[in-house]
C-alpha cells in the first residue's frame, strides 16, 4: 500500500481537478443515467493524468453513488437526474477536509460495527489475511520500526472480512488520512505499539472463534488510547 501516493496533498488537488473535468465531460456529452463513461485509458489520455488517478476519482464518485462500475463492462452514470448529479458533484468538490479528531471518532464507531460483522462472516481466507498483517506488525515493532501502516492493514483486513462493501470502502477512504496524521499528533508511541501486539491478537482470536461480542469488547480495549485522545482534544 503506497500511502505517499494516497495522502499527498498535491494528489488531492489533482483528484478534485479530475472530478471537475468528469463533471464537465458528462455535461458536454449530455450523458444520461445509464450511459457509459469512456475507458480509464481514454480518460487518462484526455485529461493527461495517470490511470491510477482516474481510478481514484471514479472510486470517490462511486462511493457517493454518482457512478457505478460493472466488472468487464465499464463505468456508468448512476440513476440520478442531471441537475441533482451536478449539484452533488459540486458539493463533493466543496467538502472540507475532516480534522483528525473527526476521522478518529468516525473510525471508532465504524470499526466497532465492522469487527462484530467480521466475527460472524469471516472466512479462512480472511483469517489468513489478518494473520499476515498481524505478523507483519509484530515484526516491525520488535525491530523498532514504524508499524502504523501494518496496524491499519490489519484493520483493513477486518473490514474486508465484514463482507459489507460500503463499510470496507469507507475504511479505505479514511485510512490514508489517518496514516498521515498518526505521527503528526503523536497518538502512538513505541510502548503502545508493543501493547498493540497483544490487543491485535485478542481481536484476531475473537474473530477466529466467531464471537462478535468479545470481538467488539477487545476492539474497544484496543481503541482506549484513541478514546482518550478524543476526550482530551
Amino acid at each position: 500500500m503506497n500511502v505517499q501516493l494516497l495522502t499527498n496533498s498535491d494528489n488531492k488537488d489533482a483528484q478534485k481537478g479530475i472530478i471537475s473535468k468528469l463533471k464537465d465531460l458528462i455535461e458536454f456529452k449530455n450523458l444520461e443515467p445509464g450511459d457509459k463513461l469512456p475507458s480509464e485509458r481514454m480518460l487518462s489520455e484526455k485529461f493527461d493524468v495517470s490511470r491510477s488517478s482516474i481510478r481514484e476519482a471514479i472510486q470517490k464518485l462511486e462511493f457517493f453513488g454518482i457512478l457505478k462500475s460493472k466488472p468487464q463492462s465499464g463505468t456508468f452514470i448512476a440513476d440520478i437526474g442531471r441537475v441533482a448529479m451536478a449539484g452533488m458533484i459540486d458539493d463533493i468538490l466543496r467538502l472540507d477536509e475532516p480534522d483528525f479528531k473527526s476521522l478518529v471518532e468516525t473510525r471508532i464507531l465504524l470499526e466497532l460495527k465492522i469487527v462484530s460483522l467480521a466475527a460472524l462472516r469471516r472466512t479462512d481466507e480472511d483469517l489468513e489475511a489478518m494473520k499476515y498483517a498481524l505478523e507483519s506488525y509484530r515484526d516491525k515493532v520488535f525491530n523498532n520500526e514504524d508499524a502504523v501502516e501494518e496496524d491499519l492493514l490489519f484493520h483493513l483486513a477486518i473490514a474486508k472480512a465484514s463482507k459489507n462493501s460500503s463499510m470496507n470502502t469507507f475504511m479505505l477512504i479514511i485510512t490514508p488520512e489517518i496514516i498521515t496524521n498518526f505521527e503528526k499528533y503523536h497518538v502512538c508511541d513505541s510502548n503502545q505499539s508493543k501493547i498493540g501486539i497483544e490487543e491485535h491478537q485478542n481481536i484476531f482470536d475473537a474473530i477466529k472463534n466467531q464471537d462478535p461480542i468479545k470481538a467488539r469488547e477487545k476492539m474497544k480495549v484496543h481503541f482506549s488510547v484513541l478514546y482518550q485522545y478524543c476526550n482530551e482534544n
